[in-house]
């Protein structure tokens, strides 16, 4: 696993460290297909939006607000996916702010974006290759 610096890390109160860690923590969640261990770095009112979202719950418009529903679309993820697994490939940082570049079941590379609001995670993206941006 690769760690890219951002151009204003020094300003970021994280170590790479703690950024490795916590991406490991969260591909451990994930492959375990605990929705409840990934929702615990989230904000009770955090957004999360991704192209998958307007497949999985299609009156979400691909944006899902605060945990109940970010849960709600990731286990219905998983209960259609149940072979889910990912592949950590590389974690970007920069201020307050994590990417987690992995590979899925399907050898699909995508980027999960973080933004961080104090300890726990504000806003996430789920962005696609184009291609497979229409799961």
């Amino acid at each position: 696993m690769h760690v890219e610096r951002g151009a204003h890390i020094g300003l970021s109160q994280r170590t790479d460290g703690d950024w490795l860690e916590f991406a490991s923590a969260w591909c451990t969640a994930w492959n375990a297909h605990d929705v409840e261990a990934v929702l615990s770095h989230f904000h009770e009112d955090a957004v999360f939006s991704s192209p998958a979202a307007k497949t999985i719950v299609p009156d979400s418009g691909g944006i899902l607000r605060g945990r109940a529903a970010i849960a709600d679309y990731w286990r219905r993820g998983i209960e259609m996916i149940p072979n889910l697994h990912f592949r950590i490939e590389r974690v970007f940082v920069g201020v307050d702010i994590v990417t987690i570049q992995y590979s899925n079941q399907n050898n699909v590379t995508v980027n999960e974006v973080l933004l961080f609001e104090g300890p726990l995670v504000r806003r996430g993206f789920g962005v696609y290759p184009l291609r497979a941006a229409g799961i």
